[in-house]
């Protein structure tokens, strides 16, 4: 059973164990530095059914320096990214600031929830110039501890993923949020690996986060396809944040790793559903399933029978449907003799022997 946490409400959703998931579609770089491609990618998340869109509030310079050398270039192959320095990803993958309220009217038009998250204190007051309902702090960003200070400072509801963070470091962070004026809080389970494979996801730390934490817990999911997340809300997630980006073939910065509609659209129902299908302990038949109790077997007159036979194996047995006696009492039947002729096909009473 999962417990729940402290009430979290983020527009007009709430957020938790007895609500539907709550489902992010981030955009991130997903843009290609086109606004009119931003347009449609909230469109296409908003006819998929998720229920908010979330931006990455930066510029190059506020996440590091210009330089092309050293730590400062990715030179790992089994990266994305190798080739290009971090300046430069960073300058292909941000957000124009001056496209963040375009963005967010059009989200507020087609009724999803629009946030972001911020790198530095300064995208926080950009942020709030915008009144954000939320914000959501980066796994690399998890140990920025000003950086978490500064938001919390807001009042607003946070989701933080926890990406590398060890439990000591998510208690620190947890509480600094909490000291700094945060009270409705979403940690999200993350593997940092950009795409993460199953192996890593390790979503059997959900439920011990919750207990740990306690508040809601989520899944931000960089795995390819839908299989993680719904196995994330069986095990009690109750918000999911995938990237997502309209053709995967287009390119991008993220778009390896990004669901494209239909996914998104899949992810919604099968999340739905199975957060549906968690129900609670019980056992018998439910409303449902009591008009199938007449398909169990029990035990039935298989030959006519005159007054006097004696019931054998061959002449009773368990049989569908089930208005007879029950088939555990076959045993004490056997041996015993009927009362009166009995046909073929009669539910087997006690009132016949």
């Amino acid at each position: 059973m999962c417990l729940p946490g402290v009430i979290v409400r983020i527009g007009n959703r709430v957020i938790g164990v007895n609500e539907t998931p709550f489902i992010i579609a981030e955009m991130s770089g997903n843009h290609n530095r086109s606004l009119e491609r931003a347009f449609e990618i909230v469109k296409a998340a908003a006819q998929a059914g998720a229920h908010a869109l979330k931006l990455q509030t930066y510029t190059a310079d506020t996440m590091t320096l210009d330089l092309s050398e050293r730590e400062f270039f990715i030179s790992d192959d089994k990266s994305l990214w190798t080739g290009k320095s971090l300046h430069e990803l960073y300058q292909q993958a941000y957000t124009p600031w001056e496209w963040h309220k375009p963005i967010f009217d059009l989200c507020r038009e087609l009724d999803l929830i629009a946030f972001s998250t911020p790198f530095d204190e300064t995208a926080v007051d950009f942020l709030e110039s915008l009144d954000v309902p939320c914000y959501k702090i980066a796994s690399f960003e998890n140990t920025d501890i000003a950086l978490i200070q500064k938001v919390a400072a807001t009042g607003k509801p946070m989701i933080i993923s926890t990406g590398m963070a060890s439990v000591g470091e998510l208690s620190e962070t947890v509480c600094a949020a909490r000291e700094a004026g945060c009270k409705e809080l979403v940690l999200l389970k993350c593997t940092s690996t950009y795409p993460a494979s199953p192996e890593n996801t390790n979503l059997r730390a959900i439920p011990h986060m919750r207990e740990l934490f306690n508040c809601e817990v989520g899944l931000s999911d960089h795995t390819m396809g839908v299989g993680a997340s719904v196995g994330a809300i069986a095990l009690g997630a109750t918000v999911i944040e995938k990237h997502f980006t309209l053709n995967r073939a287009d390119g991008g910065v993220d778009s390896a790793f990004s669901l494209e509609p239909k996914e998104m659209a899949m992810l919604v129902t099968e999340t739905r559903c199975v957060w549906k299908a968690l129900g609670t302990v019980r056992y018998g038949a439910t409303e449902a399933e009591k008009a199938s109790r007449v398909f169990r077997r029990s035990l039935y007159v298989a030959q006519d029978l005159q007054a006097g036979e004696v019931l054998t194996r061959q002449n009773l047995r368990a049989i569908r449907p089930g208005h007879g006696l029950a088939p555990k009492y076959l045993k004490n039947l056997l041996g015993r003799k009927v009362s009166q002729p009995v046909k073929r096909g009669t539910p087997m009473q006690w009132e016949l022997v």
